[in-house]
């Protein structure tokens, strides 16, 4: 009876909603890459591990004086600074799009200028794009794709479009909605791509200020992160109590090193301002 009651109960609930799991997304012709995805490289991955094992195994080994306890923490840390580490890279990948993103709106205006076509001035970009940044480049690959798209009789504002839904990129989505309306209504586009690369030359150059300006609090935060090794060190020197490993001591260390990651990742969260 009680089976029966519990199948009924379970039969009369609302199923719970499935996680949604993202969709990496390839591009209208199935070659883009998504720019929201990083996929980490093996130098990249193996660049992360030594890392974190690095400091891992030096924050635990100047702390608690173990070997083995410092190889495992090194391995963990090794392992845990992988996603943080390609969150990273993924980032710096971005900017560096926008940056390309801009010098190809130079040169698209330039081509308009000169009374280029949508495909010839796109097609200038793209050899100027390579002879800049190299045909490997994230811009270049961008370009082709556009291009191959336009062979293939798809709108230019549809490549845009879909090159901008990839890119996670607020300017570039802004231009591809704009471009794609001044196209319907026969706008002058020439004027479109210089007000567009305007505004993101002015906030790339609020960016560099604003780096320049926190330059100097991200230096003391690096170093205030180092602080706690020199004081272990000293204190060893001096032959402190704290140094050995008690079973109070050590929960004090544990605490001591949980309140300075947190302070780093807080540290770290208000210097990154975003435009």
């Amino acid at each position: 009876m009680k089976n029966r009651k519990e199948k009924t109960a379970k039969k009369g609930e609302k199923p719970k909603p499935k996680k949604e799991v993202y969709v990496e997304k390839k591009g209208l012709i199935g070659v883009g890459d998504d720019y929201h995805i990083y996929h980490m490289q093996k130098k990249d991955r193996l660049l992360a591990f030594l890392a974190g094992l690095g400091a891992g195994a030096l924050i635990v080994y100047v702390f608690f004086k173990s070997i083995v306890f410092s190889i495992i923490a090194g391995v963990l840390a090794g392992i845990l600074v992988q996603p943080l580490y390609c969150g990273h890279l993924c980032e710096k990948r971005k900017k560096t799009l926008l940056m390309q993103f801009r010098d190809m709106l130079e040169s698209l205006a330039s081509s308009y200028s000169a009374g280029k076509n949508t495909q010839g001035a796109f097609e200038d970009a793209y050899g100027d794009m390579v002879q800049i940044y190299g045909k490997e480049s994230d811009i270049a690959k961008e370009l082709g794709i556009i291009l191959a798209g336009i062979n293939s009789n798809i709108n230019v504002e549809k490549m845009l479009m879909d090159f901008a839904d990839r890119s996670e990129q607020r300017d570039i989505e802004s231009f591809a909605d704009v471009f794609e309306v001044s196209v319907k209504q026969g706008a002058n586009i020439k004027d479109i791509i210089s007000a567009t690369r305007d505004i993101i030359n002015d906030k790339i150059e609020i960016e560099l200020e604003i780096g320049t300006m926190l330059a100097g609090n991200k230096n003391e935060l690096n170093i205030m992160m180092v602080m706690p090794l020199i004081i272990m060190l000293s204190m060893e020197g001096l032959g402190g109590s704290m140094t050995s490993n008690s079973p109070l001591n050590i929960v004090i260390k544990l605490i001591a090193i949980g309140i300075f990651g947190a302070a780093y990742m807080i540290g770290r969260k208000l210097t990154d301002i975003k435009v």
